[in-house]
């Protein structure tokens, strides 16, 4: 089971694929506070398998190396913050 996580700038988003399929995507929309991540969400048969975590952290990196602070509006987002208070932060470039 191959995963792969894209970012899909042109429709802010980012999405998970598993074998080709996509099975979840992270929304977000930039603002001069950060990237605010407004719903994630995975295949509902598929929850509870990791899938939303990986699209999370994923997100987040690339959020945080493109200099942006992260910000969870949607619960999944939130609760991966309040867990990972690393990620918090504005990152330093």
């Amino acid at each position: 089971m191959a995963v792969q996580i894209d970012h899909d700038a042109d429709h802010t988003r980012y999405v998970i694929v598993l074998d080709d399929e996509p099975i979840g995507e992270a929304v977000y929309h930039d603002s001069g506070e950060g990237r605010i991540f407004t719903h994630t969400e995975i295949t509902p048969e598929l929850t509870s398998r990791g899938y939303g975590t990986q699209l999370v952290r994923a997100a987040l990196d690339d959020t945080r190396s493109a200099g942006l602070k992260p910000i969870g509006q949607c619960s999944m987002v939130r609760t991966f913050l309040a867990e990972h208070p690393d990620y918090s932060g504005t990152p330093r470039r």
